[in-house]
């Protein structure tokens, strides 16, 4: 039970952050420190809406990286969240006519948030390969596992593990070394289970 809470907590957190951060930079809001401001409000609303929707058994009503998209035609007061729900709630009554279009249809849209989303790249000091590779792992790992916690922690680990490699540890602030030491449980869940049969 331990394992199944730390591991919900740890994806959903970091699924959080990673698409929060994400938003806030291509919306413009993060400062010049990097760091995006009010993030604990909206962590706090995000959780809400988690439990919510696991409440009222539907999917969990958390913040989604396809937010680019309207954020890229001018979103940035939360009015464009709260049409975008009104129009889902009278889709409900349109949905026999909105099911006979094909799941792909919604393909050109991903791609275009996509592209919205790497433009954000250019920001990375890709002549350090400390940075780089964890970089690299960070956006390779996210689309092949279908989780943004999974390439967040790919890219905490090896820049744990590059850094403490290159003989400079101690320019990694110890909440790195424990959120990284959490990743490499998180990973590991899977495997352990595996191996001793649980299910």
């Amino acid at each position: 039970m331990v394992l199944l809470v730390f591991s919900l907590v740890l994806a959903d957190f970091f699924d959080t952050m990673g698409t929060i951060t994400g938003l806030g930079r291509q919306a413009g809001f993060i400062g010049t420190d990097g760091q995006l401001p009010r993030i604990g409000p909206a962590l706090v609303v995000d959780a809400a809406g988690a439990v919510a929707g696991g409440a009222a058994s539907s999917s969990s009503n958390t913040v989604f990286v396809e937010s680019a998209s309207g954020i890229a035609e001018g979103a940035r007061t939360g009015l464009a969240s709260v049409l975008t729900g009104v129009l889902f709630l009278l889709a409900m009554f349109f949905t026999p006519l909105y099911s006979v279009v094909p799941i792909e249809a919604a393909a050109p849209a991903l791609v275009v948030v996509g592209a919205l989303m790497v433009r954000q790249i250019t920001d990375i000091d890709l002549a350090d390969f400390r940075v780089a590779l964890p970089a690299f792992l960070t956006i390779v790992v996210m689309p092949f596992t279908y989780s943004i916690a999974n390439g967040i922690g790919a890219g905490f680990v090896s820049y744990a593990v590059l850094t403490a490699a290159s003989g400079r540890a101690r320019e990694v602030h110890w909440l790195m070394w424990v959120v990284s030491a959490a990743f490499v449980g998180y990973f590991a869940v899977g495997p352990l289970r595996a191996l001793f049969g649980v299910g």
